[in-house]
């Protein structure tokens, strides 16, 4: 794609498809034990009733509509006809509050959400009577005798009377530059903020990632990780949309194994912690080995890691290589499901040398893609032939990336967002007069072009599993435990979120007291179970507040307090989150081993 291709919307990509590919299977799910596939003229037919449904409904143009759930071809289904209707779509995780979804719901003005089954739904029944704007409940799955709530086939009958013209008209009243989608993020604040992307954003960086991977009817791609992120649904939804792929939805995250060998996927997106878990399960099954195959096994890998970076440097691969491949990389792929794929590829959280140095010993480079919501997923990419390990790709075709004086990336193009809805001076932070995009992240060029993150502006963690979490937020909560003084949340490429507390020295000796503990001071409430017990209940009380990915599993108290003196805090009070990481090192470590 180039800066100056044609501008299109969602739609528009959807009905060429179709004409294109119509009978083809466009999707694949697997229900009661049984695939069942929907071809793309079906998904048309699909997305368009829900729009027909929607406006039955009466729902406006640019009103919110909410999904929850995990994938299936229901959540493509409700996103995609909200887009014909005109709404404007937003994505809640599945792990999410009902207060969260509530705050949500309320910002975006949601008319209808779309819930997936009944644990779902009772976040939203619990909150519906704080959202005046919302007219229905979808359920995806199942049915319930709840007023306002429908079954998807007693939704899509509310359509049945509505002329298809209607749909057309709602479509024909969409320009190129209108907002088509809200992708919910979280800022350094902890309040959720709406990235507006519109339908250029959307179908521009699509096809820019399709001519990137070469992507083609034929295609086999697996939906998995969640779809409220916008990773997934460049790769899964919007791009293959954009060439008529066959989308397969995994079951569940404990399936994907199975999923990944039965569609054999021709490329595959895993967040750092997907990648991870591949790792331990091949070294765990390696150990079993007898002796002989384990030394052929270190020999391989040994020619496949000098193999791999001979080809980063464009030099001649050893013979060897070819031996290796065919006495263990060939088998590995095949049993992982990725024999067939021509891009791995790893976003949404930094992943580690170790990781991609692993995969690239077994003929399997992990090609890692930089970008965030802001600019539609991707800003740089990497590719099997133009690579280099530990670094975040190139820019995008089409687009433009500059480090700023103070270090900072810098994108600009058409991926790059509208704003933040509802949030003009957010935006004025993020987006400068000259339409460049500021990532709040640090990092450098090198001489070939390629990006590499040194450092963050911000204080968003990314786990392993690539979640965006505000520490604020977090903390905020933990610090509203009347004993406790500081919270520092740790979990930064870490699989669960940890914290460092600190304790409130006139409070102590009251809550012992309270819980039956003998701790006086700091120092022996740091080591006493008891106190140590009640914490965890305490704890518990806040997690019970906050989405899975933002409870903490593992907490140290440290025995005293931070202060300026310390280094822990600024003048102002404020702590200085790099100096507590780096002076409790040690304590962060006992947390993760």
């Amino acid at each position: 794609m180039t800066a100056n291709s044609p501008k299109l919307r969602v739609p528009d990509i959807l009905e060429r498809t179709a004409r294109s590919h119509g009978p083809r299977p466009a999707l694949r799910v697997r229900r009661q034990g049984m695939w069942k596939t929907y071809s793309w003229n079906e998904y048309r037919q699909q997305v368009r009733q829900v729009a027909r449904a929607l406006i039955a409904l009466g729902t406006q143009p640019k009103s919110g509509i909410c999904i929850i759930g995990y994938n299936c071809p229901e959540w493509f289904f409700a996103d995609i006809g909200s887009i014909y209707a005109g709404a404007m779509p937003a994505g809640i995780y599945t792990t999410n509050s009902a207060e969260q979804c509530e705050y949500i719901a309320k910002h975006c003005d949601a008319s209808v959400a779309f819930v997936e089954n009944q644990e779902q739904l009772a976040k939203f029944l619990s909150v519906r009577a704080n959202v005046p704007t919302l007219k229905a409940l979808v359920l995806m799955q199942g049915d319930s005798a709840e007023a306002g709530v429908y079954s998807w086939s007693r939704f899509l009958a509310l359509g049945l009377n509505v002329p298809e013209q209607d749909v057309d008209r709602r479509v024909a009243a969409q320009g190129p530059d209108d907002v088509a989608t809200l992708i919910y993020t979280s800022g350094t604040t902890g309040i959720p903020k709406a990235v507006m992307l519109s339908h250029d954003n959307l179908t521009w960086t699509a096809q820019a990632a399709a001519q990137l991977v070469g992507g083609r009817p034929d295609d086999q791609v697996i939906s998995y990780l969640p779809l409220s992120h916008i990773a997934e649904q460049v790769v899964s939804l919007h791009g293959p949309m954009t060439f008529g792929a066959c989308v397969t939805f995994a079951p569940s995250m404990e399936l994907l194994g199975d999923t990944l060998r039965e569609v054999r996927p021709h490329f595959f997106l895993g967040v750092p912690r997907v990648w991870e878990k591949i790792q331990e399960k091949i070294m765990a099954a390696g150990a079993q080995n007898p002796p002989m195959k384990k030394k052929i096994a270190a020999w391989a890998r040994r020619q496949g890691l000098v193999g791999g970076y001979a080809d980063q440097q464009r030099v001649a691969k050893s013979p060897l290589y070819a031996l290796a491949n065919a006495l263990v990389f060939k088998k590995v792929r095949a049993q992982l499901g990725l024999d067939r794929s021509r891009i791995a590829v790893t976003s949404a959280a930094p992943i580690s040398r170790d990781t991609l140095e692993f995969f690239l010993s077994l003929g399997v480079p992990i090609c890692e893609v930089y970008g965030m919501s802001e600019c539609t997923g991707p800003a740089t990419a990497s590719l099997p032939d133009n690579y280099r390990t530990g670094k975040a790709g190139f820019c995008l075709p089409g687009a433009e990336l500059k480090i700023a004086d103070d270090g900072e990336i810098c994108m600009r193009g058409r991926h790059v967002f509208k704003g933040y809805y509802k949030d003009p001076a957010a935006t004025a932070e993020t987006l400068d007069s000259e339409g460049w995009l500021h990532s709040g992240d640090i990092g450098t060029i090198d001489e070939k072009g390629f990006l590499q993150i040194t450092d963050r502006k911000k204080d968003l963690i990314i786990t392993a599993g690539g979640e965006n979490v505000a520490p604020a937020l977090v903390e905020g909560y933990l610090k509203g435990i009347p004993v406790v003084s500081q919270a520092v949340v740790i979990g930064d490429r870490q699989r669960y979120l940890s914290v460092l507390l600190t304790l409130n020295a006139e409070r102590i000796r009251q809550d012992a007291e309270a819980c039956g503990s003998a701790a006086s001071d700091a120092e022996t409430a740091s080591r006493d179970e008891k106190f140590l017990q009640y914490l965890q209940r305490q704890i518990d009380g806040v997690n019970a507040r906050l989405a899975r990915v933002q409870a903490v599993k593992k907490f140290k108290v440290i025995p005293q307090d931070f202060t300026v003196e310390g280094g822990e805090l600024t003048p102002t009070m404020k702590v200085k989150r790099k100096v507590v990481t780096e002076k409790y090192k040690k304590e962060i470590d006992q947390l993760y081993s």
